[in-house]
C-alpha cells in the first residue's frame, strides 16, 4: 500500500516510498561531477529529485528510465520556491512489492470514452458539412490513441486522457462564448478546438498509460502547429475546400499560440482565431492553478508555478 502521495509531502523532512519515473538522466554539475536528475510522479502530481555525486553509480542509475517504478528515500528540500527531493537511496521495484499501478498514473478526472463521445457528438452537430466531415473523420481515425494520449510531456494536461479533457472543456467554453458574441461562427470555433492540438498525437511519444517523456523527430523539428497545417492542407484539398475556408482553418491552427516565441508566426486575424487562442490559454492556466491548489492548504500560497510566470497561487479559506 502506498504510504504517501506527492500531494501529501507538504512540510515533511524525509520521504520513503515508491514513485513512477517520468524522466531520468545523468548530468554534469557546475563542479564537473555527475549527478542523477529525475522527475517522479504519482496520481496526484510530480516532483523533481536529485542524487548528487553519483561517481561509481552512474552505470546502474542510467538503467532507470521513464515508466519504471522506483523506491526512494530522500530529504525534502526547497529550491527556487518549490519542493524538491534530495535522494539518498533509490532502487527499482520488484514483483513482490505488490504495487497498484493506478496509484502512480495521473489521469483526467473523466472517463476517456465519455469525453470522446461528447466531442464526437459535438462534431456531428457542426452544420457546415465539410467541417463536420473533416472533424468526424479525424476523430474516428484517431479514436484509439485519443483515449489515452496526454496533451503535453509535462505541465498542463500531461496525463492519461489529458488531450480529450483539454479539448472537451474548450468546446464547452467555446459554445458558451458563441452564445454571448453573435459575430462568432460556432462551426469555426468548434472545428478549431477539435483540430488545434490533434497533431500532438504525432508530436509527442506516449505509451498507453498516457506517459510522455519525449518528442518525436517531427515534433522536435516542426512542432504540432506546423504538422497540423501540413496535414490539414492535404486533407482539405482532397475534400474540395474553398481556398478561403481552408486558409482560415490553417490560420487558426498556426496562430493559436499567439506569439512567435511560442511557435506562432502569425497572431489571430479574425474573431474565431482570437477566441481559440484564449480558450486554449484559459484552460491551460486554470488546469495549472487547479493542480497547484490541490496540494495547497486553505489560507496558504502554493509553490511557485513556472508556467504561470512563477506566480504563487492562493487558496481561499473554507
Amino acid at each position: 500500500m502506498k504510504e504517501i502521495y506527492i500531494s501529501e509531502i507538504g512540510d515533511r523532512e524525509v520521504v520513503q516510498d515508491f514513485f513512477m519515473v517520468k524522466s531520468a538522466a545523468i548530468r554534469i554539475g557546475s563542479n564537473r561531477k555527475e549527478y542523477f536528475d529525475i522527475m517522479l510522479g504519482d496520481k496526484t502530481g510530480e516532483i523533481s529529485g536529485k542524487k548528487w555525486d553519483v561517481a561509481g553509480e552512474s552505470e546502474e542509475l542510467s538503467q532507470i528510465k521513464a515508466g519504471d517504478l522506483v523506491k526512494i528515500r530522500a530529504n525534502v528540500v526547497e529550491w527556487n520556491g518549490s519542493k524538491q527531493l534530495r535522494i539518498t537511496k533509490i532502487r527499482l521495484s520488484m514483483p513482490n512489492d505488490n504495487l497498484i499501478i493506478g496509484d502512480y498514473i495521473s489521469a483526467a478526472p473523466e472517463d476517456p470514452k465519455e469525453m470522446y463521445d461528447y466531442i464526437y457528438e459535438r462534431a456531428r452537430n457542426i452544420e457546415d458539412q465539410q467541417l463536420k466531415d473533416l472533424c468526424t473523420g479525424i476523430l474516428e481515425e484517431e479514436r484509439d490513441r485519443l483515449l489515452y494520449y496526454p496533451a503535453a510531456t509535462k505541465n498542463h494536461h500531461a496525463q492519461l486522457g489529458g488531450l480529450l479533457y483539454h479539448m472537451k472543456r474548450m468546446l464547452m467554453n467555446g459554445d458558451g462564448i458563441c452564445q454571448v458574441y453573435d459575430i462568432l461562427d460556432s462551426d469555426l470555433v468548434a472545428t478549431g478546438v477539435i483540430l488545434h492540438d490533434m497533431q500532438k498525437l504525432n508530436e509527442i511519444v506516449s505509451n498507453e498509460l498516457g506517459m510522455a517523456s519525449e518528442y518525436s523527430f517531427e515534433g522536435n523539428m516542426l512542432g504540432h502547429l506546423v504538422m497540423g497545417v501540413r496535414e490539414l492542407d492535404k486533407r482539405m484539398t482532397d475534400m474540395g475546400f474553398s481556398r478561403e475556408k481552408a486558409v482560415m482553418i490553417e490560420h487558426m491552427i498556426l496562430s493559436h499560440h499567439y506569439e512567435p516565441e511560442f511557435g506562432s508566426p502569425k497572431r489571430p486575424m479574425f474573431p474565431e482565431a482570437e477566441v481559440l487562442h484564449f480558450l486554449d490559454i484559459m484552460d491551460a492556466r486554470l488546469f495549472d492553478m487547479e493542480d497547484a491548489l490541490r496540494t495547497t492548504e486553505p489560507g496558504e500560497f502554493s509553490d511557485r508555478i513556472w508556467t504561470l510566470e512563477n506566480r504563487r497561487i492562493y487558496k481561499k479559506k473554507d
